[in-house]
């Protein structure tokens, strides 16, 4: 009883630490530049994968677009879940439409990297993008490993990456927010998981989010 008390003290402890390590930026123009916005996009995140295993070339431009547009799809279903509690003060276009808009007009996974925010708002007629980057040693879509020791859940150890999450108005191109997290262990077993959790983590900080703390 003695042990599972400690280690339940030192997840606690190690917790707080984390949450104290969130990195969390917001333009001092924010309120500026997005008085107006009502419609947000979602694009696929640019992944940049780093596999143990062997694979090709090809075969890994597949996965990296697969994972990029999985946390595309993991960032809709919770935004969505807010939206039906009227959560946002914005609302977010549908990534099916999104991605079918891209497509008609040549866009994909591969160059989407070459267009400016102002050109894929005006493209998409949102009033902002939210896009990201998505650093992986795992394929995040499929889980993360499930072997683990006690003290690996408690310390979050194993390093799978890093994910970082943006806003950026679709007038003037400006970045507004941006969040950053390690992924581990502990920030969530599969991608809906990992955004879950770290959106839920922000959710006083998120700036369209109606409650926020200012």
């Amino acid at each position: 009883m003695k042990l599972k008390k400690l280690l339940t003290g030192i997840a606690v402890l190690f917790a707080l630490f984390a949450h104290g390590q969130k990195n969390i930026y917001e333009s001092a123009r924010f309120e500026e530049y997005s008085g107006e916005h009502t419609v947000l996009a979602i694009i696929p995140f640019f992944t940049h994968l780093e596999l143990d295993e062997g694979v090709s070339r090809t075969e890994l431009q597949r996965l990296q677009e697969k994972e990029g547009y999985a946390v595309q799809q993991a960032l809709e279903t919770y935004f969505g879940r807010g939206k039906k509690k009227k959560k946002f003060t914005v609302d977010f276009q549908n990534t099916e439409n999104t991605n079918a808009i891209l497509a008609k007009n040549n866009i994909n996974y591969d160059n989407i990297d070459t267009y400016t925010i102002k050109e894929l708002s005006k493209l998409l007629e949102v009033d902002g993008i939210i896009s990201g980057n998505l650093d992986l040693n795992i394929l995040l879509s499929e889980g993360v490993p499930a072997e683990s020791s006690i003290f690996d859940f408690i310390l979050g150890d194993a390093d799978y990456g890093r994910v970082g999450i943006k806003i950026s108005d679709g007038d003037t191109g400006k970045l507004l927010w941006k969040y950053e997290q390690k992924i581990n262990k502990r920030t969530g077993k599969n991608t809906d998981d990992l955004i879950d959790r770290m959106m839920k983590q922000a959710t006083r900080k998120f700036p369209y989010d109606k409650e926020r703390q200012r």
